[in-house]
């Protein structure tokens, strides 16, 4: 039966178990605490010269007994302990490496290297904390602590109450103290950590618009801000555990120093023995050292839950996929259409929000936007790497998701950098369709002008292209993938930006192709750059994760001012007369 949760079934299976080591535990407790009663006492009895060693001879073996206990308990409880934890650990591993067959190895773009490493290597790892600081310690912690009140209270009612609610600080307040502010912080800090990784990642793909637009400064000044809130939160954090660890020592000085008037004013009394004192207060030394701990415990549980967090969502997500496959028949003309879709990667701001639009059959769609505003989350959205927050992305009706490995037969996609292979340009092109014959990949060639090229080269459609086709410029490279994408034949195509770094004639020269042999295809082109843009039937300016503009590029010009000003700064040498009329692609390309 498939479990359902990562830490409650565990526990429930292996509850014999762990009964078994939480009781071992307590005996460890109860032998130390055992060891510094005995030793109290035989140190006192020692003080007052007894007649006869004999005397002295129970304490003595008690405190050997107690000492020999303690150590034999502990290794035995490690050991089943450790036992528990890494019979759980493998059948996590096994669970894990289920799910990852079914949703992440077949289909390895949708999750990347770092993500799949962090659930191997931290999220499973990080569980065994779970029972190893939290489950074992603070179960055999709460079950010393109503031992030891119960204990207590047979020498006096009261004075046990007070050490009650003493202890009751020590177990309950301060660790749930704990727990709601480590759940905040730690929400915080996690947030704080991703928006600036993310900030600096953008920065650093999209450095030359911040070159360019002089705002580098500004940019440094801002993420420095930024960095020093994080700072301050992690420091007091560091602050919150001093202060708590403090009071607890405190609650754990009260104790002690409570125990000592009491067992005095017994001893005064007459109902306790002077050789009795110190053995009451030397129990309380080992039993609030089992009870402090618990605090770190429970501030770590916000940590466990956000491991929990991602292993459920990889499950949810595995159970999605596995639910249906989708076998479509192949249009000519698809439709793909994102309804009111939200995303957002774990412990971060939303990326896209409530994002709403429908990439028209045939039509080019043009999807532009600064560095960071989602577009590249748009591309995995629809080729099924990412499952949507909210809302859905589909294909012909179907969740872009639901097409697993059928996705290459609906989308091809045209990258910044192509991959290319030292081999031979035909077999470079002819992946796009294994089967191809050559005549079909010459004719691929043909469309995206470059067979002639090819022909005048020592072995033709033989000759290598060396390693990422390091022997070819950045055009050809592209007009081969290009190639490579007509002979896949899909209805929809994406173009990732595959202009950037040519000069601006190549650029010109090589969109025009794209644009050419892609007639009639679905095809999303994502730039940063406006470069092109009237190419276009309808134009989606994305920012901060919402369609700011959208129309074709006539209406844009006509009525969006600040996209009539980016048109402007993109190509100054076009600026439209009397700023109201635009060059065409044609009539762009005649011009230059």
């Amino acid at each position: 039966m498939k479990k359902q949760g990562w830490i409650m079934p565990y526990i429930k299976e292996n509850r014999r178990l762990f009964a078994a080591v939480i009781l071992l535990g307590s005996v460890t407790v109860f032998s130390a605490a055992f060891l510094m009663f005995t030793s109290g006492f035989l140190i006192s009895k020692a003080a007052t010269r007894p007649e006869n060693i004999l005397m002295i001879y129970v304490p003595i073996v008690a405190v050997r007994t107690f000492g020999v206990a303690r150590s034999v308990s502990r290794y035995i409880e490690r050991l089943a302990g450790h036992h528990a934890i890494l019979k759980i650990l493998s059948e996590m591993r096994l669970r894990l490496y289920g799910i990852m067959d079914q949703s992440i190895l077949k289909q390895p773009a949708r999750s990347k290297t770092g993500d799949i490493l962090g659930l191997l290597a931290e999220d499973i790892e990080h569980l065994q904390d779970v029972y190893l600081k939290t489950v074992f310690p603070g179960a055999a912690a709460l079950l010393l602590y109503g031992v030891s009140v119960s204990a207590l209270g047979f020498f006096s009612v009261p004075f046990a109450g007070l050490m009650g609610f003493y202890g009751l600080i020590l177990t309950v307040l301060l660790p749930l103290v704990s727990l709601l502010a480590a759940k905040g912080r730690i929400t915080r800090l996690k947030a704080g950590r991703s928006h600036l990784y993310g900030k600096l990642t953008d920065a650093v793909m999209g450095i030359s618009d911040w070159m360019f637009s002089g705002r580098q400064k500004e940019f440094v000044k801002e993420y420095e801000e930024q960095e020093k809130k994080l700072l301050e939160l992690e420091r007091q954090e560091q602050r919150f555990k001093r202060n708590r660890d403090f009071a607890a020592q405190l609650v754990a000085g009260v104790m002690i120093v409570s125990m000592l008037v009491w067992a005095g004013g017994e001893n005064a009394d007459g109902d306790m023995a002077r050789t009795m004192i110190a053995a009451f207060v030397l129990v309380l030394f080992p039993l609030t050292e089992a009870l402090l701990p618990l605090s770190d415990s429970a501030g770590s549980i916000p940590g466990y839950r956000d491991s929990v967090k991602r292993l459920e969502s990889l499950d949810t997500e595995s159970i999605k996929l596995a639910g249906s496959k989708k076998s479509l028949p192949i249009l000519e003309k698809t439709a793909v259409c994102f309804e009111n879709v939200s995303f957002a990667y774990a412990q971060q701001e939303q990326v896209l929000q409530q994002l709403s639009f429908t990439l028209k059959p045939g039509r080019i769609t043009a999807l532009l936007g600064p560095s960071g505003s989602g577009k590249s989350t748009i591309m995995k959205l629809l080729e099924g790497v990412q499952l949507p927050s909210e809302g859905r992305v589909t294909i012909n009706g179907a969740d872009s998701f639901l097409f697993g490995e059928e996705i290459p037969k609906y989308l091809a996609v045209l990258n910044q950098q192509p991959h290319l292979f030292d081999t031979s340009v035909l077999n470079n092109i002819r992946l796009g369709r294994p089967d191809a014959a050559d005549e079909e990949v010459m004719e691929a060639a043909k469309m995206v002008q470059l067979h002639d090229y090819i022909d005048t080269l020592p072995n033709g459609f033989s000759t290598s292209m060396h390693e990422t086709g390091m022997r070819f410029s950045g055009g050809e490279r592209q007009r081969i993938a290009l190639a490579r994408i007509l002979l896949q034949d899909t209805p929809i195509i994406v173009l990732d930006e595959p202009t950037v770094g040519l000069d601006p004639r190549t650029e010109r020269d090589l969109l025009d192709t794209i644009f050419k042999v892609l007639k009639g295809k679905t095809v999303l082109w994502i730039t940063h750059h406006v470069t092109g843009a009237e190419a276009a039937d309808q134009i989606l300016f994305l920012d901060e994760g919402r369609i700011v503009m959208e129309g074709t590029h006539r209406e844009l010009l006509d009525k969006e001012v600040r996209y009539r000003r980016l048109f402007e700064l993109d190509r100054p040498f076009l600026k439209e007369r009397n700023g109201r009329r635009a060059l065409g692609w044609g009539q762009e390309k005649s011009a230059v």
